[in-house]
């Protein structure tokens, strides 16, 4: 049966997959335009829930964690294999994983920082507003899908279609939107909710060792496609038949897709310094290509998503006799070594004052370890922030019932939402994934008045600015 002109076009609209987005904001004005006001956030999501007690951890007060994780088959790594760092406002002296040495190092230099007990809130909250119900709680407390989601979006008690990531690119686009109409959000990781906005959309590319100029491709179509008969028959159907919403929709859609696609096949491919040959190190290889590109792409602001799975670690989480070995050490290693090469290639392309990479994970998990040797869903924990515009060396956060930023590590104890002889350490948040976010929006440009709309709870907490920018 023949095809209409209007399947055709629904059709090749279905076809261009990822590279079909809604893109706002296009003009092709200056391709060469100079992005001298040039920001960027880096998000690496690390999916599953990463065991944050096993990431920071108190080596002064190192007692307080023999007690919680004893031995390797309860998860403890050994004090001397810690890597020690002081934070500059004191509190003692604290131990890195042994993985994290790329981190340590960045430490070291004062380009990374730590926030300490931070999570989905709605409202500050305390083991005995938690245990009487008097402090509304995160929906779906310990749940990956719904933690991924509050930490994506910052809401923590109902849905929301967008991310603080698009929100902030909302807020922003009016003031920084390209002049090649490239956007100012990109996945590398897919199309995550948390750079989902309004008007803003990510463009979702393939990680290195794509070229760029094949990161971005339509369907269906020999690459190029310029010669394509079927190629050149769609761009001219698109310029017809735009009295239905859904053709004209499909038809702004396919020209954006187009001219994005168009615009990166005409780049030189970039190079960047070296990076590990992992799935995050490639994926951050890719992002640091696409800021390398900034000045051709006429572009002062962007935020980009990449991600690690392997985070669920109730079983394996350590080998059997040695807790600095198995599956979440290989993973932090990973995350270690593509965060420090990333840092090192904004340096060589000088825009490390200019972009800041910053970690997010579903949850952190209990502080007690199972039976399978592993650890199981919990709540508050660390992410790293990095970059030169860090105010490094220091943990940052909200000072919770001790007095400081980092938890009292004590079953049952003040920052415990567990009872009883069975409770298992799922540290209470001090510190709300809105201020970890509204501290870097806030560097990234986004006006006070507009932060309420990035972050809806956020005037329900004491301060929208953790301090940890300079």
């Amino acid at each position: 049966m023949a095809m209409t002109r209007r399947e055709f076009l629904l059709q090749s609209f279905g076809a261009m997959g990822t590279a079909a987005l809604a893109l706002e904001g296009f003009g092709m004005q200056n391709a060469f335009a100079q992005a001298t006001d040039y920001k960027a956030l880096v998000c690496v999501f690390l999916f599953g829930g990463s065991d944050q007690n096993n990431v920071l951890i108190p080596y002064s007060n190192y007692s307080e964690y023999a007690a919680l994780r004893p031995t390797a088959a309860t998860l403890g790594i050994p004090q001397a294999n810690l890597l020690q760092i002081t934070p500059a406002s004191g509190g003692g002296t604290f131990g890195l994983h042994p993985s994290l040495t790329g981190i340590r190092d960045l430490w070291n230099q004062g380009k990374a920082a730590l926030v300490a007990n931070v999570g989905p809130l709605v409202e500050p909250m305390t083991r005995a507003t938690f245990l009487n119900g008097t402090a509304r709680r995160p929906f779906n407390l310990f749940s990956h899908s719904d933690q991924q989601t509050e930490w994506q979006t910052a809401v923590a008690n109902g849905f929301i279609s967008t991310g603080w990531a698009g929100r902030a690119a909302d807020s922003l686009v009016n003031q920084y939107a390209a002049t090649t109409g490239f956007p100012i959000l990109v996945s590398v990781a897919g199309t995550p909710i948390f750079t989902t906005g309004v008007l803003e959309s990510a463009l979702a590319i393939n990680a290195a060792p794509t070229p760029i100029r094949t990161a971005l491709r339509i369907d269906g179509f020999p690459e190029p496609p310029d010669a394509d008969a079927r190629y050149q028959a769609m761009l001219a159907l698109q310029q017809m038949d735009d009295s239905f919403t859904l053709v004209r929709g499909a038809n702004q859609i396919n020209a954006k897709a187009v001219q994005i696609t168009a615009l990166l096949r005409s780049v030189t491919e970039p190079t960047v310094t070296p990076f590990p040959a992992t799935g995050l190190g490639n994926q951050l290889q890719q992002v640091a290509k696409l800021i390398s590109l900034r000045n051709t792409l006429g572009i002062k602001r962007q935020i980009f998503f990449v991600s690690i799975g392997g985070f669920d670690t109730h079983n394996g989480q350590v080998n059997g006799g040695d807790a600095t070995q198995g599956a979440h050490a290989g993973l932090l290693a990973q995350v270690s070594g593509a965060i420090k090469a990333f840092y090192d290639a904004t340096v060589t392309l000088g825009v490390n004052n200019q972009v800041t990479t910053f970690t997010m994970s579903d949850f952190s998990r209990t502080g007690k370890a199972n039976g399978g040797v592993g650890s199981d869903h919990a709540w508050g924990g660390h992410q790293i922030i990095a970059g030169g515009a860090v105010r490094g060396g220091d943990l940052y956060g909200v000072r919770g019932s001790n007095g400081t930023v980092f938890p009292t590590l004590v079953p049952s104890g003040p920052d415990d939402t567990d009872s009883g002889s069975g409770a298992s350490g799922r540290w209470i948040p001090t510190t709300a994934v809105d201020q970890m976010g509204a501290t870097l929006a806030t560097w990234f440009g986004v006006p006070n008045a507009d932060l309420l709309g990035v972050f809806p709870n956020l005037g329900n907490f004491g301060s929208a600015n953790l301090g940890f920018m300079s």
